[in-house]
């Protein structure tokens, strides 16, 4: 992640900027962050986690994306792209835009060594303003280690953490498991 300047930029700016360029931005309360490419561990991980949850969900009344669209959390003023999100029903779309939602109930998120604190920290202090948000998933690229954030009642969350091969994950807003070794297949730990 990179801050293109430090000048601060309207909304619409950023919308009209990120739409147009080839490369992702993200928008953090005025500031426009350049995203960074992701490695193949990056993109594997994120799509055996979509795979899984695209099969699993399917005729059932949920929605999963990768990579995009872009979601808009209002109360933080920020735009991010997650890796992996899910949405519950009906898509709730920003006012004038049709790639940009707002109701994730589950978001997954890979970390680089680059986003790591910020993944743990300020994205998830925003995430957590979104009434439909009801679990996250951060997921090490680097080993195999996952955590897991779950809303237990209001402004209460439970976490676990996992690291062995035959972990399984129990999404407690979806009522599914998945195992680590479904995650983390074909992902080559020792390239780093």
């Amino acid at each position: 992640m990179q801050i293109e300047n430090q000048k601060l930029y309207p909304p619409e700016e950023y919308l009209n900027l990120d739409t147009s360029s080839e490369e992702r931005h993200e928008y953090h309360n005025g500031l426009i962050i350049s995203m960074s490419g992701a490695t193949p561990n990056h993109n594997q991980i994120a799509g055996n986690f979509y795979a899984v949850l695209n099969f699993a969900l399917k005729h059932q009344p949920y929605r999963v994306f990768i990579n995009e669209p872009r979601l808009w959390i209002p109360r933080k003023r920020v735009y991010t792209y997650p890796d992996v999100m899910v949405v519950q029903d009906e898509l709730q779309l920003q006012e004038e835009r049709q790639d940009t939602l707002m109701n994730p109930m589950l978001v997954v998120e890979v970390m680089s060594g680059t986003t790591r604190s910020y993944d743990k920290d300020a994205k998830f202090t925003a995430y957590r303003t979104i009434p439909s948000f009801q679990e996250y998933i951060l997921i090490d690229q680097y080993t195999m280690h996952i955590e897991q954030y779950f809303r237990t009642e209001q402004r209460r969350w439970a976490f676990l953490e996992y690291d062995n091969s035959d972990d399984v994950i129990s999404l407690n807003s979806l009522s599914l498991q998945v195992g680590l070794m479904d995650i983390y297949e074909k992902v080559d730990l020792d390239r780093i």
